[in-house]
């Protein structure tokens, strides 16, 4: 880009080049030939690289933050050449050189360009090497605030992050070349076939490209992937752990007295009615007798559709006699069908086995698919099965019925959301409800945020002084801001540092209020919002929620025994309890992590 360009007036030739010059010229003009580099592009690139170096909501390796920092820098690039793209068509024609600086311009000495070439890829990569290292430290300062151990061996390693990001943004850049030259081919095939003209064949050319890509993904590739994913997973859904033993029990589905046949339920389903902690089990924790726990689940391949899994899930509630039970908790499950055994157990615990706990399968896909493809199955079957539980359940007689509850974590809170209308339907037909992790997109926690108290923050937020709905990340917090607490309660669990409750569509172009406020207590003070790069800093941590410590991120099982006893407020129930049932818990995971 040069003065030149903007205007067509003659100017003095520029002096001729020396003997070691033209040596430097050629050398560095086989360079650009190579990479075809845009300086402009290249400076935004560094920005957005830098940008996406500073803390996230949770530690990285330096081999996952070069390959973000690496997307991240394409995108910059690719918006840096569209305003050096802008800047020669628009608005550089239109600027009135004066003839001195035209004539300065023109006598330049031809290294002078070579010096600013030079002297910018020379910051930029200083830049992006002090951002690494600074980098470097700020994964320390995540990794110490939610007691890890530091994810990079020392400042030196995790300089290896800017070598693979160059190497990302290479291989993304020489994609989209690729990408363009398609582009013109299709503008060539419109100029000279179909006789469109020019200045009309580029733009179509474009659309061309692009609807075709997005036709290609949306009905071929992204149904040609979720059908071979599903197949995949389906297949999985038919492993069933050593540890995993068809029942006996009656009040298990599974069972040979089961209406739900063993081999439907799906691996996690299997898991789920072989696993439930014994009587005595229940005894040694509680020092009272107990009663038998049931279990209800129904897979994908019980019935033939969620019409018929949920009535089959209700037959085997009443074949087991699960309405003459203290409680009855309705769960919604994630991807897969997968229960947490940490928030069921707690609930069989507390009440002494005198409990019925229900779920259905929806999806072969674990949820990270599941989001992407199956949102829409999860609330159907979460509305279905609460509905006809309910149905069945307020055809009791008042006095007779057992305490209903509500659960769901991650996905499995959306799908259960979507039983409801709003606070009062909730409060109208439950008698509590515990969500763990909502994702950012669940309708009625997005109102509940949305409608908290003036003054209160986005992370812990107080709705209605707390009089139904509490927020909360710590067991303190489940008691604030007053004892005051009408029943139902409504509790939502979730950390500052859980990219699954803070990623949204809007990190591109807007900041959070919880980017405005002070910082969570798990989260880098240092962490800022900046346009499109933190939407994907926020996005590559969704897959990593739930690799780090307890009490960080998506791992919530050290805070939902507190939760569900805010909630179902079991009778009897002390800290010398809360503290053997946490016991309990914690070996019970442990076992489970070996064992499954």
């Amino acid at each position: 880009m040069t003065i030149d360009d903007a205007s067509s007036a003659p100017a003095p030739p520029a002096p001729a080049p020396t003997a070691s010059e033209n040596v430097v010229v050629r050398g560095i003009h086989l360079v650009e030939r190579f990479f075809h580099p845009n300086y402009t592009g290249l400076v935004v690139a560094t920005m957005f690289f830098s940008w996406s170096m500073t803390p996230s909501l949770l530690p990285r390796d330096w081999f996952f933050q070069g390959l973000v920092s690496g997307i991240n820098a394409t995108i910059g690039y690719g918006l840096g050449c569209a305003l050096a793209w802008a800047w020669r068509t628009w608005i550089l024609p239109r600027i009135s050189w004066p003839d001195r600086a035209k004539t300065a311009w023109a006598k330049r000495p031809s290294w002078t360009t070579l010096v600013v070439k030079a002297v910018i890829v020379a910051v930029c990569l200083v830049v992006a090497i002090l951002m690494t290292t600074r980098s470097a430290h700020w994964q320390r300062e995540i990794t110490d605030l939610m007691g890890m151990a530091p994810v990079s061996d020392s400042v030196a390693a995790y300089l290896r992050t800017t070598l693979l990001g160059a190497v990302v943004v290479g291989l993304l850049i020489w994609l989209s070349r690729g990408v363009v030259r398609l582009v013109r081919s299709v503008t060539r095939g419109l100029n000279q076939w179909v006789r469109i003209p020019a200045s009309l064949a580029r733009p179509l050319g474009v659309v061309i490209v692009v609807v075709a890509a997005v036709l290609l993904f949306n009905g071929v590739l992204a149904k040609a992937f979720f059908t071979v994913a599903n197949s995949a997973f389906s297949a999985r859904n038919s492993h069933t752990s050593a540890h995993a033993i068809q029942p006996t029990l009656p009040e298990r589905s599974g069972s040979p007295a089961s209406l739900a046949h063993w081999d439907t339920l799906g691996s996690e389903g299997r898991w789920f009615v072989a696993n439930a902690p014994t009587p005595l089990a229940i005894e040694e924790v509680t020092g009272k007798p107990a009663r038998e726990p049931i279990r209800v689940y129904t897979g994908l391949e019980s019935a033939a559709g969620f019409e018929a899994q949920t009535d089959l899930a209700v037959a085997e509630l009443d074949r087991t006699k699960a309405f003459e039970r203290q409680v009855l908790v309705v769960i919604s499950t994630t991807g897969t069908g997968w229960v947490d055994t940490t928030s069921a157990e707690s609930v069989e615990l507390m009440f002494g086995g005198d409990t019925a706990l229900v779920a259905t399968q929806y999806s072969y896909l674990p949820s990270a698919l599941s989001f992407l493809s199956d949102r829409d199955k999860s609330m159907s079957m979460g509305r279905l099965l609460f509905d006809k539980v309910y149905e069945r359940w307020a055809a009791l007689p008042e006095d007779n019925r057992p305490k209903l509850l509500v659960y769901g974590e991650s996905l499995g809170s959306q799908g259960s959301e979507g039983a409801f209308s709003g606070l009062a339907d909730i409060r109208n037909r439950t008698d509590g409800v515990l969500w763990v992790g909502p994702p950012n997109s669940n309708r009625l926690w997005s109102e509940f945020v949305r409608r908290r108290d003036p003054g209160t923050e986005e992370i812990t937020p107080i709705f209605a002084d707390g009089l139904s709905v509490r927020f909360a990340a710590s067991a303190d917090q489940l008691a604030k801001p007053s004892p005051n607490w009408t029943e139902p309660r409504i509790v939502y669990l979730q950390h500052a540092s859980d990219p699954v409750v803070w990623w949204s569509p809007d990190l591109l172009f807007s900041q959070p209020d919880w980017l405005r406020e002070q910082r969570g207590p798990d989260v880098s003070p240092s962490m800022s919002w900046y346009p499109i790069v933190t939407f994907w800093q926020v996005a590559a941590d969704l897959p990593r929620a739930q690799t780090v410590s307890d009490g960080h991120g998506h791992n919530y099982g050290n805070l939902v025994p507190d939760a569900w006893a805010a909630v179902a407020q079991p009778p009897d129930y002390t800290t010398e309890l809360a503290a053997r049932i946490s016991a309990y818990l914690i070996e019970s995971m442990a076992t489970e992590r070996q064992l499954k």
